[in-house]
């Protein structure tokens, strides 16, 4: 560890957890920046995932250990995840992906529903929080209201937003972060305008997680969705829900299924060794730091990450919007933003720039991202985009890389 201060381990020993980091490819080492689409996984979560298959698989509630050693694992890693929300462990509960827990969310909120109600969703989101509402809206006759997003910064139209929520309004979706551009909305203020209407609040915190410390409490949201593979975890689900909203939900349940906590949001048979995997990526971001609790761990954690994304953004945005041919987009590196950056090369499709970095060992994202909206609205289509993300692991020389990478392919 490098002194209290600082509060975070060293990179070298960062990347030491992550083996996918010793790739190489034609002899190139590899530079991962597709994290926002998925993170690179260090050895304690596997091993955790792998224990648990080895050592105590079993499905739950049943009288014999290894049972009883599922149902303390998923207890112990709703602990974690309740640590990670600043929640109680009771208001956490695990699913597929973020996906598929909104779309049974919105299914049982829908119960509720009645024609001419409102819905307030955004332009700047990923389309797991924006299909859902509209499929609710086609089975039920509610009304769908749809937030723009001003291109020219990737920030939504804030008066729009205000205009669109009023006394029909009965739940606001809203992103944390946005995946495609790294654009960090103010939560705390949307879910206050929401309550100001009587409406509910449903966060999607999956880009966000990553680089910011959710805190619920601060936020005020009723509902926050995210995905552990976004930070350093396998492809599992994971939902914050007010405790008293979580009994109340009409959720879609086999009669036998608990009524009661946060199992009675979770269908069927779980992800075990998932939860498990969930959980120990919690404790790998509490171990980059020091403190006397997980949660203070976690918030000298994420401070000292900070300073890193933010330089690296900074080094990343100016170096790409250097080159001559590059559009970059989304709000620049002073305003609030992940380390994310979305950019195009001249008219040449996003697929083939990811290509060609890829022959330099560059690894990125490319297209919609499922950000449809985003990409449509920014006439990119059909061209797409490219996306680079920094994660915990990644380097200043790899920052290097990339914009060099992209320099060639201008030229």
């Amino acid at each position: 560890m490098t002194d209290k201060s600082n509060s975070i381990a060293a990179i070298s020993q960062i990347r030491s957890h992550f083996p996918a980091l010793e790739r190489r490819y034609k002899g190139h080492p590899v530079a991962y920046f597709d994290g926002p689409g998925g993170t690179q996984v260090p050895c304690m979560v596997v091993e955790a995932m792998s224990d648990y298959l080895y050592n105590h698989n079993a499905n739950t509630h049943w009288a014999y250990p290894t049972s009883s050693e599922t149902d303390e694992l998923i207890e112990d890693a709703r602990h974690a995840l309740a640590d990670f929300f600043n929640c109680d462990a009771q208001e956490v509960s695990f699913g597929l992906n973020m996906t598929t827990i909104t779309f049974h969310i919105a299914r049982a909120l829908g119960r509720r529903l009645r024609q001419g109600d409102e819905i307030v969703v955004t332009e700047l989101d990923h389309h797991a929080n924006v299909a859902p509402w509209q499929a609710l809206a086609r089975e039920s006759g509610v009304k769908v209201r749809t937030v723009r997003m001003l291109t020219e910064t990737g920030s939504l139209d804030w008066s729009d937003l205000e205009g669109a929520i009023n006394r029909k309004t009965r739940v606001v979706a809203i992103g944390a972060a946005s995946n495609a551009l790294g654009t960090i909305n103010d939560v705390r203020q949307v879910a206050q305008l929401a309550k100001e209407v009587g409406a509910l609040s449903f966060v999607d915190a999956v880009h966000y997680a990553a680089h910011g410390l959710i805190d619920v409490r601060e936020l005020g949201c009723d509902f926050l969705a995210c995905s552990a593979y976004k930070f350093y975890g396998p492809h599992i689900g994971v939902l914050f829900s007010r405790s008293d909203l979580t009994q109340s939900l009409d959720v879609p349940k086999l009669i036998p299924a608990p009524e009661i906590g946060p199992e009675r949001l979770e269908t069927g048979t779980q992800n075990h060794e998932g939860i498990a995997g969930a959980g120990s990526a919690v404790n790998f971001l509490a171990s980059l730091a020091e403190g006397e609790t997980r949660r203070e761990k976690l918030k000298n954690s994420f401070a000292g990450l900070h300073p890193r994304g933010d330089k690296q953004i900074a080094r990343l945005w100016n170096g790409l919007n250097a080159i001559d041919g590059v559009t970059v987009f989304g709000p620049p590196p002073d305003a609030p933003r992940t380390p994310t950056v979305s950019f195009v090369v001249r008219d040449i499709p996003s697929i083939e720039v990811s290509r060609q970095l890829v022959e330099q060992g560059v690894f990125t994202s490319h297209g919609d991202f499922y950000a449809l909206t985003v990409v449509e609205r920014l006439g990119k289509l059909e061209q797409g985009l490219v996306r680079a993300g920094c994660a915990c692991y990644t380097t200043d020389d790899e920052i290097e890389r990339l914009i060099d990478g992209v320099r060639s392919i201008r030229c």
